[in-house]
Formats: structure tokens, sequence, C-alpha cells
């Protein structure tokens, strides 16, 4: 079968910038970059596993255009009972006062631009989440409330790595309700959600769909690290959206809406949200203290399948393979081993004599996104004991982690 490469628009939920007095330079806040699973560092290095590119249908438009006048006769639309209705206008008014459009001016060049996204309000001082990239570049920040009320807001904290932010709004007006946060770990697929942003700069505009995927590995734009645990949603998730809330509908937050990926080069696809448990580890901190310190590894690799199965002579297809150790890192350190060469099978190049992670302080690891996931919610200095596959035999190993390098 043919794999189809297929690109992911980081920030795409941000309205392009709009260069005031000149003509719009394109993809000035929008991020185009290959989709790169189960990579924990170093954007340069590449991988030779085929698990680590995947096969992406094209999306299903989020809304089907109701067909008539057809020889099968008139296609109904299905209409909602009114219960699931009035639930759904009801978690709309409760939800929307602490929704906020976010704008941005930036300077580029001598000139002065503009761009938009969404956010939350997450406390009673006025703090409120968005994306890292809706924020990074911003000269100034305004925050419009559900009422059109606007004000100035401060950026507290930042954490590219994670594609999260924090802004503080200096005045906040009465009918704001802070939204709580959800485990994102209790979500599974089919849950509906329902994302409210403020997609193409149409503030308050609230979308419906359902957990398409649970766990995924997702990039970030600005570093070569990942973001692990990532809600997948078909809620239709467009430019402006960035930074907004992915809520289930007990009306609590269970990722924040950051990406969409599509192979046809447009807005349609699959929409990707940072989960809540991780906007809950990481918000707290950027608020307190600016920034947040990843733990780091050093390793790079993918999942264990059956081309590398067999080019490495191993009995299980459970695993995250090692391919690459970075070099002065906490892996190398500690003696973990990448790959040593590689063999051609079907046209591909297969690294072997790497380490196969299969448990970590015990709990099984099952491809690369566990390992990824398991380091990501520990913190630098923690010990972790990794149990191994080397030439056929299993043996612990012990890596002290460290602080991800700037």
């Amino acid at each position: 079968m043919k794999t189809r490469r297929f690109l992911l628009f980081t920030g795409i939920g941000c309205v392009a910038v709009l260069l005031i007095g000149a003509v719009a330079l394109g993809a000035v806040l929008l991020g185009v970059m290959p989709l790169r699973v189960g990579v924990e560092e170093d954007a340069q290095a590449t991988v030779s596993v085929s698990e680590v590119t995947q096969e992406v249908v094209e999306a299903a438009p989020t809304l089907t255009a109701i067909s008539s006048g057809s020889e099968g006769g008139e296609v109904q639309a299905t209409e909602p009972s009114p219960r699931v209705h009035e639930s759904l206008a009801s978690l709309y008014d409760e939800l929307n006062p602490g929704v906020v459009n976010i704008r941005v001016y930036v300077a580029q060049g001598g000139m002065t631009g503009q761009g938009a996204g969404s956010g939350f309000v997450i406390d009673d001082e006025g703090h409120i989440v968005t994306n890292n990239h809706v924020v990074a570049q911003a000269e100034v920040v305004t925050v419009i409330f559900f009422n059109g009320y606007e004000a100035h807001a401060e950026v507290v904290g930042t954490d590219a790595d994670s594609d999260l932010a924090v802004v503080q709004a200096k005045d906040v007006p009465e009918g704001v309700r802070p939204l709580r946060l959800a485990a994102s770990g209790s979500v599974v697929p089919g849950d509906q959600v329902i994302a409210i942003g403020n997609p193409f700069s149409l503030g308050s505009s609230m979308s419906l769909g359902i957990v398409s995927a649970v766990g995924r590995t997702i990039p970030t734009q600005e570093t070569p690290f990942s973001i692990p645990q990532a809600v997948q949603t078909d809620a239709a998730i467009n430019p402006g959206n960035s930074g907004g809330p992915l809520l289930n509908l007990d009306g609590q937050v269970v990722g924040v809406n950051a990406q969409i990926a599509s192979s046809s080069g447009t807005n349609s696809g699959v929409g990707f949200a940072i989960p809540s448990d991780v906007v809950r580890r990481v918000v707290p901190t950027l608020i307190e203290e600016g920034s947040y310190s990843w733990p780091w590894l050093g390793v790079q690799g993918g999942q264990v399948n059956l081309l590398l199965q067999e080019a490495n002579d191993l009995d299980t297809q459970e695993g995250a393979y090692i391919a690459v150790v970075v070099e002065n890192g906490p892996a190398e350190e500690a003696g973990l081993q990448g790959a040593t060469a590689e063999e051609t099978i079907l046209g591909q190049n297969i690294p072997v004599g790497g380490d196969v992670v299969v448990e970590a302080d015990g709990e099984p690891i099952r491809d690369f996104a566990d390992l990824l996931t398991y380091i990501a919610f520990r913190r630098p200095g923690d010990r972790v004991t990794l149990t191994i596959l080397r030439d056929g035999s299993r043996q612990d190993v012990i890596v002290e982690l460290a602080a991800r390098p700037e």
C-alpha cells in the first residue's frame, strides 16, 4: 500500500496576520510542517521506521449538504430531539461567558500586523489559557469577552513545548465564569464534544462533534519536541479557534484546540487539542513562574512494526524502538543504545541494533508514544527504570532525566 504524506497545520486556528498598509504576507502566523510522530527531539534527524509515517485518508466534511431532487427522492435532514437542542443551547449559554477572543498586534519589518485566536478563563483572577503560537510574537494583546467588552491583557507565561500560554486580563467584566478542567485521561472515542471560539474572527461560535481518537502525538511549531496524549476530534476547528476550549457535555474542558491535519492543504481535516491533563500540569506553573521545565530522555525512535521486528529478530511488536541516542543526553549517560546499522527491506531502510523499551518502572510500554507520555509526565531529576530488549535478552537501565535543552 502506498503511504500518503500529509501536512499538519500547526497553529491553523490563528487568523493569518493582516499587514496594515501593505499586501498581506502569506503564512505569517500559520506554520506548515510535516507531521513528525514519535520524535522526542532534534528536528533534523530522521528515523527510518515506516510506522513513523501513517496513512491518512481525506477527512469527510464536518457538514454534508442536503441533496434534493435525486432519483431516490429528497434526502431528509435528521432533526435533533427538543431535549438535545435545549441541552446544547443551555450548555452554550453556560459556557460562552468563560470563552474569550484574543487579538494580537505584531511588529514585523517596520509594519504592524494583526492576528486573532481564542482562549478561556481559568480562574477568578482573570488568567486566560490560550496557545503559545497565538501570543508568541505579540507586542500588544487584547481580549474580547462574551459581552463585547475589550480589555488589555499581559502575557504572564508561555511554553513552546506544549504550545500553551497564559495571559491575564487587566479588567474582567461582570458575568465572566471560569471554565473547569476535566481529566482528559477519561475521554474515549465517541464522546460528544463542543468547541467554542473565534473562527474567522466570528466570535462566540460553537461547533459540535465527537472525540475521534485519543493518545495522539503531535508536533509543536517552534520546538522539535512532541505533545503527548492529544485529543483528535471532528468538531469543526478553523482559523481563529486556536487556544479555545474543547469541552465535554458536562461543560468541562478536555483540551485546548491547536491544530488541523489535512492531506488536501486546506482547512478541511481532523482537529487536535492539547489534552487537559497537560494543561493541568503546565498552566499553574506558567502562572507562578512564567515558564515550565519538561523532562528529557534524549532519544528518537518509533513503533516496532513487522519489518523492524524481522530485521531485528524480535519476538514482539510491542515496545518503543530506540533508533537514535542523543550525544551527552541522559539516555547516553545511562547506556541506552540506538541503531548501529540499516537493512533494506522492500525498498525501505530499516534500522537494526537499537534497544527496545518494553517497560518503564514496571509499566508496559506498547509503542514509542507510550514512552514519550511516560517521560513527559515525570520531572527533571527523576530516576526511571527502563526495561529493554537487547540482543535477545531483557535488562534494566536506570536513567536520570534532565531538563530539556533550550
